[in-house]
């Protein structure tokens, strides 16, 4: 019998296939996990809303085993609420401004999905905009959704009604889903961390891709030069079996045609890939002042990762220790701006906080082209509008302000700016050249190894890849309250279309580690 909370996307498959389950029971079942766990019970509220035609798909899919050319036949997927579908569920990106609002037609990623068989199961809650509207705005709230609460530590909330314990964002809500049990895989989306923060919360496997392995068409975006979307799963090969469909080219998104991919994500995933391999850890005790990744890291962090290291090494990996080059990290001059912080719930506000040039500038294009050539049902019709609705309900759209989107909205909007284009281009110079590349090569390293999503935004202004996998449990907060256990995950990063080699290498860990372990609480 089928244990939904925690089965494996792969062993789903093989019951729909072998007929012990048929698409609506399965569908039944995820629905009715959501109706106990993320509508009652702990009220996770990972799922913004639910597909009204999901159970009239799984019926049509029922009498359809999975196959080669409709691998994902049955399968109940989320996709996170910035990506578009063409039918009854609105597409918001959590706005109360988008409330209502649908779009022309599905995404690119959402029509390989139904190609592929998968039932859309509904849409996940995320950070409204993808973390974009305000500074401090905490990981998995919205105005229109609300907050999606950890699954880990559910109850646990500050002065402010703050989760203690994070669900990470933005892709907060396609993570929960994940961990909870609620569906059998979901998609998110990432600019820097969006991704890599939810799965190391929330104890999962994702890949962050490559800037134009996946498409972007009909996706809320933030900053075309690093979005991408990606799987979440509980497993390694399930993220690579969700990748094998959504990475395709696209002509609606010309990044994709330079992509390059292998023909199967799944194979040659072995326990012995990590034999040989040469892993980065960018760490040098003795170069205290630049390590960045690993000297900062909390006693029981850095205890996961050492054990991590210990499985990397007794798997034959040759673990190379060198700091990452300052430049990389550190980042280019003229690649931040300062925005004044005036979320009225911040610890900060009132002082200015350092936010990447990149991403404003692009932001106001970007939405300003989503919202013109895919929104539909809405008179928003661009940030200026997003931004004017907001200040007109601010008592329930501006709980934490929009510092962002106002800073955003004053750029010009067509990238014209010459403070943007040195700003991208000492990114690439300093994330990329300075950075991953010219440590992966004076190491001659075959991947790099962060905590968390620490390693994020290095590999995110590179356009490169993560992927990350579970890699155990740590507990209590900075300021030193107590928590329940909640996972933390290990990231390997690797130069652009990468992803077969590092699905690989987190492979072999995850089997030699087996580190995932569902919320305690939410066993059916």
């Amino acid at each position: 019998m089928l244990k939904l909370e925690n089965a494996p996307m792969s062993d789903i498959i093989d019951a729909l296939a072998s007929e012990r389950v048929t698409a609506t029971a399965l569908t039944k079942g995820y629905l009715a996990r959501i109706g106990a766990y993320d509508r009652d019970g702990p009220m996770l509220n990972s799922i913004r809303e639910l597909n009204p035609d999901a159970l009239t798909i799984a019926g049509k899919l029922d009498d359809t085993k999975p196959s080669v050319k409709r691998p994902l036949a049955g399968i109940p997927i989320l996709v996170k609420d910035n990506i578009a579908t063409g039918d009854e569920q609105p597409t918001t990106a959590g706005s109360l401004a988008l409330e209502g609002a649908r779009a022309k037609d599905d995404a690119t990623v959402v029509k390989l999905l139904r190609e592929a068989g998968a039932v859309i199961l509904g849409k996940a809650n995320l950070t409204e905009f993808a973390n974009i509207l305000a500074i401090d705005m905490p990981s998995g709230y919205s105005s229109l959704g609300g907050q999606v609460k950890n699954p880990y530590a559910p109850t646990l909330v500050d002065d402010r009604g703050i989760p203690v314990v994070l669900p990470g964002g933005s892709s907060s809500g396609s993570a929960v889903a994940v961990a909870a049990g609620l569906c059998a895989g979901s998609i998110g989306t990432e600019t820097s961390g969006s991704l890599l923060y939810p799965a190391s919360q929330n104890g999962l496997v994702t890949v962050k891709p490559t800037v134009g392995l996946v498409s972007r068409a009909g996706i809320l975006p933030i900053a075309h030069s690093q979005d991408t979307a990606g799987p979440m799963t509980r497993t390694v090969r399930d993220a690579a079996m969700l990748l094998n469909v959504l990475a395709a080219k696209d002509p609606l998104d010309p990044a994709t045609q330079r992509q390059r991919r292998p023909a199967d994500y799944t194979a040659d995933l072995s326990h012995d890939a990590m034999k040989g391999a040469r892993i980065g850890v960018p760490s040098d005790p003795a170069d205290p002042l630049n390590d960045r990744y690993y000297g900062k890291l909390p006693p029981k962090s850095a205890k996961v990762m050492a054990d991590a290291i210990k499985v990397l090494e007794d798997l034959g990996a040759v673990v190379v220790r060198a700091s990452m080059p300052t430049a990389g990290w550190i980042g280019g001059p003229g690649t931040t701006m300062a925005v004044l912080n005036r979320n009225p719930l911040s610890r900060n506000k009132g002082n200015p906080a350092m936010q990447w040039i990149v991403f404003l500038y692009e932001l106001k294009r970007d939405l300003n082209l989503y919202l013109k050539d895919w929104a539909t049902n809405t008179g928003i019709r661009s940030i200026a509008d997003i931004v004017a609705f907001n200040e007109a309900n601010a008592g329930r759209a501006l709980r934490f302000g929009q510092d962002l989107f106002l800073a955003a909205n004053d750029t010009k909007g067509d990238l014209s700016e010459r403070e943007y284009k040195s700003a991208r281009a000492m990114d690439l110079l300093a994330a990329k050249t300075r950075g991953m590349d010219a440590y992966m090569s004076q190491h001659k390293l075959d991947a790099v190894l962060f905590a968390g999503a620490m390693g994020a935004a290095i590999a995110a202004k590179a356009g490169y890849p993560s992927v990350m996998v579970p890699g155990g449990f740590i507990s209590g907060t900075t300021d030193g309250k107590d928590t329940p256990d909640y996972p933390l995950g290990v990231t390997f990063a690797g130069r652009a279309w990468s992803e077969h080699k590092l699905l690989r290498l987190a492979y072999a860990y995850e089997q030699a580690s087996n580190m995932r372990k569902p919320p305690p609480d939410l066993l059916s």
